[in-house]
């Protein structure tokens, strides 16, 4: 199986920001990490990170159908963005949402996702291991 992973606005600063949010490691070094758990169980992945929500958007239906399943960590765009809700519901291959934190556990605004609703799951709240939980829901 062939995944993907997205990472959209301020994710690339993963390491830098809010280290007792999201941990201390970089994102480059979480994608290593996730490429070997992948590899591990005999699949691929490729990565993607952006801050721009077009980019985002183009990206989810470049990847239909090239993929066997995609999971995405949006951010902020996560609470708001219905044109990344709309990428989600137009294309065919399953999206789960993740996020490091327990969005449920931390600002009101984060509490809702637009993106719940057409993503086939949510993991949150596990740190760098939501990424492998939802990988890992693709296999089991």
């Amino acid at each position: 199986m062939k995944f993907l992973v997205v990472n959209g606005v301020n994710l690339a600063r993963t390491g830098i920001r809010e280290k007792g949010v999201y941990g201390g490691e970089t994102l480059e070094k979480i994608n290593g990490e996730l490429k070997e758990f992948v590899k591990a169980h005999g699949h691929e992945v490729d990565f993607f990170q952006s801050d721009e929500e077009g980019k985002l958007c183009e990206k989810l239906g470049q990847a239909d159908g090239k993929y066997d399943g995609i999971v995405l960590n949006a951010g902020a765009y996560t609470h708001y963005s219905y044109a990344i809700r709309d990428a989600i519901a137009g294309i065919f291959t399953p999206v789960v949402e993740v996020h490091m934190s327990n969005v449920q556990a931390r600002e009101e605004f984060r509490k809702k996702s637009v993106l719940t609703e057409v993503c086939k799951g949510e993991v949150l709240g596990f740190g760098k291991n939501s990424y492998k939980l939802a990988l890992e829901s693709f296999w089991l």
